[in-house]
């Protein structure tokens, strides 16, 4: 875009330059490319909108808003404030040799409380990192950190691939029986 003023600009004065007007060709660079206006470029490079708006109400640059493919679809107010309402959510991940979880805030996305077999003061009292009881203990190492983050709330929706039964659901009841009030969505 950059390219296009000056290139616009620098034409004008060559043109000036032609006529014989050596005083109106640097006038005529310096009053394109400082006017602030934009010469015939593109108004969006990325997705960015460039300069100011027609009524000079908006910043220097701003993102483009998206927009809903479906224009009219009605979003309810439980949708609209739910992560606010119920701002932590639970995370929680199995694999053949460890297990982790982890509370999420959901407006900021940051973890609040982490717990998992492959920390070392969880390895030391776990025989197994990834049958029931390393379950069990993943979820009170979990309660306990949240406590300490004041926690005390978090909600729970399994993914597609999980079944809310063995280990997964172990380690939610054992953070229910270790204080944290789980708010279970099941499909």
């Amino acid at each position: 875009m950059l390219k296009n003023i000056l290139s616009q600009s620098w034409r004008r004065g060559a043109h000036a330059l032609q006529e014989g007007n050596h005083g109106g060709a640097l006038y005529t660079c310096w009053s394109e490319f400082h006017s602030g206006k934009m010469l015939s470029s593109s108004r969006s490079f990325f997705g960015v909108e460039d300069f100011m708006d027609e009524d000079n109400s908006r910043p220097y640059t701003y993102k483009k808003e998206k927009r809903s493919k479906n224009p009219h679809k009605h979003i309810s107010f439980k949708q609209r404030t739910i992560a606010y309402m119920e701002p932590f959510t639970l995370d929680v991940f199995i694999s053949k040799r460890f297990v982790s979880a982890s509370l999420t805030h959901r407006t900021t996305c940051r973890q609040v409380a982490v717990a998992g077999t492959n920390s070392k003061d969880v390895q030391a009292t776990l025989r197994s990192r990834s049958d029931i009881p390393a379950c069990l203990a993943v979820g009170r190492f979990l309660s306990e950190r949240a406590k300490e983050a004041d926690v005390y709330t978090c909600t729970y929706t399994p993914r597609e691939r999980d079944k809310f039964e063995g280990k997964i659901r172990a380690v939610v009841q054992s953070l229910i029986d270790n204080g944290i009030n789980v708010k279970l969505y099941l499909d």
